[in-house]
């Protein structure tokens, strides 16, 4: 699935409402992931607290959502533009790349929760599609 200019114009639009409040999406979303599917806490045993909004989820929740942010910014070249992300993924943090599905999935549940009005299927959509796309972008360097 590709972006199309207005899935692009979509996601900007969006992404311009919900930013004020990346932070808290980000916990809540890495908040869920790790107690929705347990098996991506392999990832952060090293963290002495991975309870729902707990210093370290908060902490790479923001992380991530500074990643989003990077990707709506670079949204009409995402593979070059998250070449850095992949790589450390890859590379260094040897995540699996399901899991970018995975976060991709809570994403999209915490923003429809938290933005009601503004997640329309429209919107839906247009996410989706974008969060694949980033998926995607950081799985480049596994292949």
């Amino acid at each position: 699935m590709s972006l199309t200019a207005k899935n692009k114009d979509t996601v900007k639009s969006f992404w311009a409402k919900v930013a004020p409040r990346a932070e808290d999406i980000g916990t809540d979303a890495l908040s869920r992931m790790l107690v929705v599917y347990p098996q991506t806490k392999t990832y952060f045993s090293h963290w002495k607290d991975l309870s729902p909004g707990s210093a370290p989820v908060r902490k790479h929740g923001k992380t991530v959502m500074s990643g989003v942010a990077e990707a709506v910014s670079k949204i009409d070249d995402l593979t070059a533009g998250l070449l850095t992300l992949s790589e450390l993924h890859a590379f260094q943090l040897r995540v699996d790349p399901a899991n970018f599905k995975i976060l991709s999935h809570n994403l999209l549940v915490v923003l429809a929760i938290q933005f009601p009005d503004d997640f329309t299927p429209e919107v839906h959509v247009a996410m989706d599609k974008f969060l694949s796309a980033v998926a995607l972008a950081l799985s480049e360097k596994y292949r």
